[in-house]
């Protein structure tokens, strides 16, 4: 086996123990297999907010460029991954900033322009590529963000492995991040709610699929000094004839402090369960959520703060809950919630392409008056916390012509909460028109 780094977590050692380390028959090289595309992203946010705080605003364009190599020829391939975003004020004031689509200077005006770039290396063993660099990530216990204008990023290890048919392996070692606005590639790692931060991300786990519709998960994650965090997902899907389908998703989270516990003592266990019925064009689905817990459900934030405090330190998306929606992530300390959603595709009724979506949130029994002293979470929530949140989604991707792929989407959200649960009462409205552009 070749020579592995030191600097390499523990976690990826026996992973790359096991890879087989021959020879593979001829794959396309370097240059014949890359590609290079750009999306191009317009985003109108506004947020209205009915307590007291200064309401968030602003229209950009973004343009997200990425580029992939192939891998070199032999029994070890190496490539490349690369990206370079631009963000683009087109119209915003120094009054309602805090978007996450906008760095803010000093001065406390959001900024014309920002970009930034990056690349990882990529090696690759049969069907295993380990890559280091900055990168996206998307596992249930470590994964970074798309949902403003341009996307996060994480620096460090990634594996990813399939050497068998129906089994996904992946591991990684992560010791920095950019945030949405923050360019710095070796911004912090930080527990979100807690805003605590840490030096390192380890994990490891998989994917399997017994069927086509039946699959498997199972991840473990350490914050270093802060918690180890542990995740099993089941979900499946049957076909019942004449249009008709059904299907569950179960994720439990088991979170537990570790090291030096800086975000103090954590243990909490967090499920999520939602089952679906589709007929045709429709599909209804319910979905339950319970923290089981004293601390509310943290996970991942990136991004360093500046020295106003205005940039970094936003959200990841290492939630895998049904109940985590456009504003609120339902997770309160000992919260109950459900949701009720409703889904139509109008391909039936000779729209196709345009899709619309419909659901209702309650969440209630937040109680964060036990909370153990001298956490991090101390504070955040008092006692018979409720909340609800209603999302509204429309959705359009051209299906030919020289707009094809152009998609639409307008997503409104309304959410209510008394003084107990803390986020307060808001609506938001956003309007993403995204066009992606092959360009080889």
């Amino acid at each position: 086996m070749p020579h592995v780094s030191r600097s390499l977590s523990p976690l990826l050692l026996p992973l790359l123990g096991c890879l087989p380390w021959t020879t593979q028959a001829a794959e396309p090289g370097f240059i014949e297999d890359s590609h290079l595309s750009v999306l191009a992203r317009n985003y109108y946010f506004n947020r209205s907010i009915q307590d007291g705080r200064a309401d968030r605003k602003d229209w950009t364009q973004g343009f997200i460029g990425r580029f992939s190599s192939g891998f070199t020829q032999g029994s070890v391939g190496v490539g490349v991954d690369a990206f370079a975003f631009l963000g683009l004020k087109l119209d915003a004031s120094g009054g309602k900033t805090g978007t996450y689509n906008l760095p803010i200077h000093d001065n406390g005006k959001p900024a014309d322009e920002y970009s930034k770039a990056g690349a990882a290396l990529k090696i690759k063993v049969s069907n295993s590529v380990l890559r280091y660099g900055e990168q996206s990530v998307d596992t249930p216990v470590f994964a970074i963000g798309h949902n403003r204008l341009i996307p996060q990023t994480a620096t460090g290890f990634a594996l990813d492995s399939q050497e068998l048919d129906r089994l996904k392996l992946q591991a990684g070692h992560f010791t920095s991040a950019t945030g949405h606005v923050t360019t710095n590639s070796s911004g912090d790692l930080w527990a979100f709610y807690s805003g605590v931060t840490t030096p390192s991300v380890d994990y490891a786990g998989g994917q399997y699929q017994f069927t086509r519709d039946l699959g498997a998960s199972l991840y473990v994650a350490r914050f270093q000094d802060i918690w180890n965090q542990y995740y099993a997902n089941l979900n499946g899907r049957t076909d019942l004839g004449e249009g008709q389908q059904a299907g569950f998703d179960l994720n439990l989270y088991r979170t537990l402090d570790t090291g030096r516990s800086k975000a103090g003592a954590i243990n909490n266990t967090t499920l999520g369960a939602a089952v679906f019925y589709g007929l045709g064009a429709h599909r209804m689905t319910l979905a339950l959520q319970n923290v089981d817990g004293n601390t509310l459900f943290d996970y991942l934030g990136v991004g360093d703060l500046d020295r106003n405090g205005r940039n970094g330190r936003d959200q990841g998306a290492s939630i895998y809950l049904p109940n985590s929606v456009q504003y609120s992530d339902f997770n309160g300390p000992n919260e109950r919630s459900w949701q009720l959603r409703y889904d139509l595709s109008l391909a039936s009724y000779g729209v196709p392409g345009l899709n619309l979506m419909t659901r209702y949130l309650r969440g209630s029994g937040i109680d964060g008056t036990h909370t153990p002293a001298g956490s991090a979470y101390a504070g955040m929530y008092g006692k018979d916390g409720v909340h609800r949140e209603i999302n509204v989604e429309a959705r359009y991707v051209v299906q030919s012509g020289p707009w094809k792929e152009l998609s639409l989407r307008l997503r409104q959200t309304w959410h209510r909460a008394n003084v107990a649960q803390g986020e307060g009462n808001m609506d938001e409205f956003r309007l993403i028109t995204d066009y992606p552009i092959d360009i080889f």
